[in-house]
């Protein structure tokens, strides 16, 4: 027993301790059990769950990186979930900071992993440590398929992310490859069998290989010849400026208005007793204080008041209570006040404001529903409102509303009549359609220039974010409607633009680089 004591190693290395305390919780002391070259790093237990620790890290950082590109569209994610739970709340907020720390957290154990198996420690992993791997993969892999089904525009965002994030994905790649060579050359060296050599190595440097050569099948049309970019798309804001301002006030067109914006979109229902007003929700319980004045009428449809009842509701208070998009700065005392005392705003009011500033109009039209006093007159209530009330100039108006629009052509000659969905180009012309309004999912390049060429403009709508307006810039977008005017205004070229020969340099030396200290690490 003495002399098998005496063979026991308890070395005090503080680097390898350190690693084993965070990683298998061991922080006393103990009898180190080095990898003898042709052994396996770890039991057969820890062999069979670290592929489980690799495959957290991966489904992890898949979902950080789909869930923070899908940041466009949180706002509607929220309204989603306010529609569902009756109460608002930035979800989206709480799974992107839950996201990003379960993949810092998976992230460490794996580096903490690499770095015990580069020092030839074999692995044991805590069991609080391997319930946690569990979760995250759990937690990652029903989260991505929680997505695919519910929210299946959001994968082509992602796709449509990859033109832009692709060339430095790759960097990143290349990046991990080069600090993964120095444990696989440390472990191939060590093994003892030619085969042993071969399956570490060999999909290692397949995978190499792939990334090496990846960039020959990579497009971007932020990817182009000096001078071929087209002007920077028009901004008009949706429903105003809502990030600054309650939507669909006052304050809220002014402020796009303000910071430049090109036009104004907007939503129009009609009042009980005809008067057409700005409103994008069924009811009035998520943008007025309604339940404080009709704590009885919280679940009634808009358009089933009255204008004298609408008018007696606050249209502000709640855009300070609630704070409805991520990232949204603080207002100054002025404009705090200004957003307390705001009302429904009428059509009439709206197109004046537009007409005054020579600001395009576009708005969706939502028919009244049935029972209501103006179900089958509401279209003409509305042009009698454009043409007769506001008389804004009629080529101000983009004219979206498909339904009777050879109607509308005949009393109101002179709109810009716009096409909410793709269609060929023949029909398009046909029916004197000089604009597409589109999501901005359905964004095309080559579809865009295509429609260019017949005089037809494109619209692509919401767009927030910076690279997705860079994008929709690139692909050669005539205007966008936004939520954030005042930043997208700034941007005085598109995010990640380079031209061919400069993206051609980057991935010569990223490859060139990486070859070389990978070569050095194995040589070393």
């Amino acid at each position: 027993v003495v002399r098998r004591s005496l063979l026991q190693r308890y070395e005090h290395q503080p680097f390898i301790s350190c690693l084993a305390g965070f990683y298998s919780c061991r922080w006393r002391r103990y009898q180190r059990e080095r990898t003898e070259p042709g052994k396996c790093c770890c039991s057969m237990r820890e062999c069979m769950f670290f592929p489980l620790l690799v495959a957290a890290f991966c489904f992890s950082l898949v979902f950080l990186y789909t869930w923070g590109e899908g940041k466009n569209d949180y706002n509607g994610f929220d309204w989603y979930n306010y529609g569902n739970l009756g109460f608002w709340f930035l979800w989206s907020l709480v799974i992107l900071i839950v996201a990003a720390v379960l993949f810092t957290y998976i992230s460490l154990l794996l580096v903490l992993a690499m770095c015990l198996l580069a020092e030839g420690q074999q692995l044991y992993l805590h069991w609080s440590h391997k319930i946690g791997t569990f979760l995250v993969l759990v937690f990652s892999i029903s989260s991505l398929f929680a997505l695919s089904v519910l929210w299946r525009d959001h994968r082509k965002t992602v796709r449509l992310s990859f033109q832009v994030t692709a060339p430095y994905l790759h960097i990143g790649a290349i990046a991990i490859m080069v600090l993964l060579a120095w444990p696989v050359a440390l472990h191939a060296i060590r093994a003892d069998k030619k085969v042993t050599q071969v399956i570490i190595v060999g999909p290692y440097l397949a995978i190499l290989l792939f990334l090496f050569l990846i960039p020959l099948g990579m497009y971007s049309p932020c990817i182009r010849e000096m001078g071929t970019l087209g002007p920077k798309p028009a901004l008009i804001g949706h429903r105003g400026a809502p990030m600054l301002a309650p939507e669909n006030t006052e304050m809220s067109f002014l402020k796009t208005i303000e910071h430049g914006g090109d036009g104004l979109e907007t939503d129009v229902t009609i009042s009980y007793d005809g008067v057409p007003f700005l409103m994008h929700d069924d009811t009035l319980k998520r943008t007025t204080n309604i339940q404080e004045v009709y704590p009885n009428d919280t679940g009634k449809a808009a358009s089933f008041f009255s204008w004298d009842a609408l008018q007696k509701l606050n249209a502000g208070t709640w855009f300070l209570k609630n704070k409805p998009f991520v990232g949204m700065g603080s207002l100054s005392k002025a404009d705090q006040n200004q957003a307390m005392n705001q009302s429904i705003y009428t059509l009439s009011s709206f197109l004046r404001l537009a007409d005054s500033h020579n600001k395009l109009v576009i708005f969706d039209l939502y028919r009244p529903p049935e029972k209501h006093p103006y179900r089958n007159l509401w279209i003409r209530k509305i042009l009698d409102v454009i043409l007769k009330e506001a008389k804004i100039k009629r080529h101000l108006v983009l004219w979206l509303h498909n339904g009777v629009r050879s109607f509308v052509q005949s009393v109101a000659p002179g709109f810009q009549h716009t096409m909410g969905r793709k269609a060929p180009i023949e029909d398009l012309l046909k029916h004197n359609i000089v604009k597409l309004n589109l999501v901005y999912t359905d964004m095309s390049s080559e579809d865009i220039r295509k429609y260019a060429e017949a005089n037809i403009t494109t619209n692509l709508y919401v767009v927030n974010e910076p690279w997705l307006y860079s994008l929709a810039w690139c692909s050669g977008a005539h205007s966008v409607t936004t939520n954030a005017v005042h930043l997208l205004k700034d941007l005085s070229q598109p995010l990640f633009l380079m031209t061919p020969q400069q993206y051609n340099i980057m991935w010569i030396l990223t490859d060139l680089t990486s070859a070389f200290l990978i070569s050095l690490i194995f040589a070393l």
